[in-house]
C-alpha cells in the first residue's frame, strides 16, 4: 500500500489497463512512501547524481516533492552521455524494495529517457556540493535547485495551507484586500506610487490613471476594517510593498503580510491569544509537515534553532508594558546604539535583549506612547503618560515579528485626532465606519517572512522568499 493516496489509487488502477498503458506517474515522494512493490511505474525528475559501475547504474532522482531522493538501479546499457547530474529525465520500471537501509524502496529501471540534458561544466551547482548561502544567492533563476532552498519552499508552501486552516477553522472569512489602493496605513511615507508609462514622461500637472495618486499597498488592514463591519472575524494573506531604500539582511521591498481583524472585542489579551494560537498551530503544523526540510535549516543553518523553537512553543507567551520594557533596558548592563528612552521607539537591539531577558520566550509589548503610534490605535485615556491599546509581538533572534492594537471605535475621539493630523477629508470614508453600527474591533499583522526566518533560524531575510529581487544580485 502506498502512503500517499493519489500513488495508492494510481497504482490500483493499473491492473485495469491495457499493457501498453500500464505505466502510470508516481512522485518521488509517493515511491519513497509505498510499502509494496509495484510494476509499471514513471518518475520524472532531475538527477542529482549519477554512479556508473561495471555491472550497475546508479542515479538519485528528484521532481521537488521530497528533500529525499529516489534511487534507481539500471543496467549500465541504459547509460548514455547526456545522463548527467542536472540533466532532466523519465524512468520507467518497477518499484522494489531497496536493500539499502536508508531508504525502504527503489526504482528498478527498465527504459531511462533524457528529456533535457545540462552541461554540467558550466552548470553553477554541482553533484553533491554543499553550497552555501552566499554562493547560490548569485543564481536566484537556478537556486531553487539546491536542497537548502528546495526545502525553503516546500515549508513556505506547507505553512501557507497552515496558516489559510487555522483562520478557516476558527470561522475566519478570507479577503482579498487591494494591492493597489490610495492609502497610506502606516503613515510613514514609504509608498511605492503607481503610474502607467504615459504618466512617468507626462509633466508634474498630469492627470493620475485613477484620477488620485495611487499606491502599493503597505497593509491591508484599512480594508479589513471595511469588512469587519459585515462579518466578525477576516483576515487576509497577500505581498505588501515598502519603499525603504535598504539592502539590509532585515528588510525587503516585496514581502508577505498575515492580517486579522476581530470585531466585538474589547479586550487587547483577545488579540494576543490570536497571535499566540497562530504561532503555534501553524508551527506545530510545519513540524509535523516537513520534519526533514525544517530539520535541514536546523543541522546546517542554525544549529540552535531546534531547542529555541522547541521552548517557544511549549512556554506561555511573556506579557510586558511599554513602560516595563523600557526600565528594564534602562537597568541593562550592555550599552545601546540607541538609548532606551520614554516615549521613543523600541529598535531591534531593544527588542533582541527583552527577549533575551525574559528567558528567550516570545514577549508581548503592550500599551504603548500615544503619539508613537497611528491614528487608528485605541486611546486608553491614561493621563497623564496618555497610551494607547497596542501590542507588539517580539520573538527571539528576530524582534517584532506581528504588531496588532484595538482599533479606535469611538468616533469623536477618532475625528478629533484626524483634525489634528489634517486626514479628517482623506478619512471621512473611515469614519463612516463609526457611524453606522460600529463596534469595538481589534487586529494585528504577521511579517511571513519574519515568521519563516523565526522557526528556521535563518539570519538573511533574502534566503527565505523564492526571488531574491531586490537584493545586491540581480532583478529578474
Amino acid at each position: 500500500m502506498l502512503g500517499a493516496r493519489g500513488g495508492w489509487q494510481a497504482l490500483r488502477r493499473c491492473a485495469s489497463l491495457p499493457r501498453a498503458q500500464r505505466a502510470v506517474r508516481l512522485r518521488v515522494r509517493e515511491a519513497l512512501r509505498a510499502q509494496e512493490p509495484a510494476g509499471g511505474v514513471k518518475v520524472q525528475g532531475w538527477v542529482r547524481s549519477v554512479r556508473s559501475q561495471k555491472e550497475v547504474l546508479f542515479l538519485h532522482i528528484n521532481d521537488g516533492s521530497s528533500l529525499e531522493n529516489l534511487q534507481v538501479v539500471a543496467d549500465p546499457s541504459l547509460e548514455n552521455r547526456d545522463l548527467t547530474f542536472g540533466s532532466a529525465v523519465e524512468v520507467q520500471g518497477k518499484l522494489v524494495k531497496s536493500p539499502h537501509r536508508m531508504q525502504d524502496m527503489e526504482l528498478k529501471a527498465e527504459t531511462i529517457h533524457v528529456v533535457g540534458s545540462c552541461d554540467t561544466w558550466s552548470f553553477p551547482l554541482k553533484m553533491k556540493e554543499r553550497h552555501p548561502l552566499e554562493y547560490i544567492r548569485q543564481f536566484p533563476h537556478l537556486r531553487c535547485r539546491s536542497n537548502t532552498l528546495s526545502s525553503l519552499l516546500r515549508i513556505r508552501s506547507e505553512a501557507t495551507a497552515a496558516i489559510h486552516s487555522f483562520f478557516q477553522d476558527n470561522g475566519y472569512v478570507h479577503i482579498h484586500t487591494p494591492i493597489i489602493t490610495s492609502n497610506d496605513c502606516e503613515g510613514a511615507g514609504e509608498l511605492f506610487q503607481i503610474e502607467t508609462s504615459h504618466e512617468a514622461r507626462e509633466s508634474a500637472e498630469k492627470t493620475h490613471f485613477f484620477n488620485v495618486p495611487a499606491f502599493l499597498t503597505v497593509s491591508g488592514q484599512l480594508h479589513l476594517e471595511v469588512m469587519a463591519g459585515a462579518f466578525t472575524h477576516v483576515f487576509t494573506f497577500g505581498p505588501t510593498f515598502r519603499a525603504e531604500n535598504s539592502q539590509s539582511r532585515r528588510h525587503l521591498a516585496e514581502f508577505y503580510m498575515v492580517e486579522a481583524e476581530l470585531s466585538f472585542t474589547e479586550s487587547l489579551q483577545d488579540i494576543m491569544q490570536v497571535m499566540e494560537d497562530l504561532f503555534k498551530t501553524a508551527t506545530n503544523t510545519v513540524l509535523s509537515k516537513c520534519p526533514h526540510d525544517v530539520g535541514l535549516f536546523h543541522k546546517y543553518i542554525a544549529p540552535a534553532q531546534k531547542d529555541r523553537l522547541e521552548q517557544m512553543l511549549k512556554n506561555k507567551f511573556v506579557t510586558i508594558s511599554y513602560n516595563e520594557a523600557v526600565e528594564i533596558l534602562k537597568q541593562a548592563s550592555q550599552t545601546f546604539t540607541f538609548k532606551p528612552e520614554w516615549g521613543c521607539d523600541l529598535r531591534t537591539e531593544h527588542e533582541k535583549y527583552l527577549v533575551k531577558h525574559c528567558g528567550e520566550v516570545p514577549v508581548f509589548v503592550i500599551n504603548y506612547p500615544y503619539n508613537l503610534k497611528p491614528f487608528y490605535m485605541r486611546d486608553n485615556e491614561d493621563e497623564p503618560q496618555h497610551t494607547v491599546a497596542a501590542v507588539d509581538l517580539l520573538v527571539p533572534g528576530i524582534g517584532e515579528l506581528c504588531g496588532g492594537s484595538l482599533r479606535e471605535e469611538r468616533l469623536p475621539f477618532l475625528e478629533s485626532r484626524l483634525q489634528r493630523l489634517g486626514l479628517a477629508d482623506a478619512y471621512q470614508w473611515y469614519l463612516d465606519l463609526r457611524k453606522f453600527g460600529s463596534v469595538p474591533h481589534g487586529g494585528f499583522g504577521m511579517g511571513f517572512e519574519r515568521y519563516l526566518q523565526c522557526i528556521l533560524g535563518a539570519d538573511n531575510i533574502k534566503d527565505v522568499i523564492p526571488f531574491p529581487r531586490f537584493s545586491h544580485s540581480c532583478l529578474l
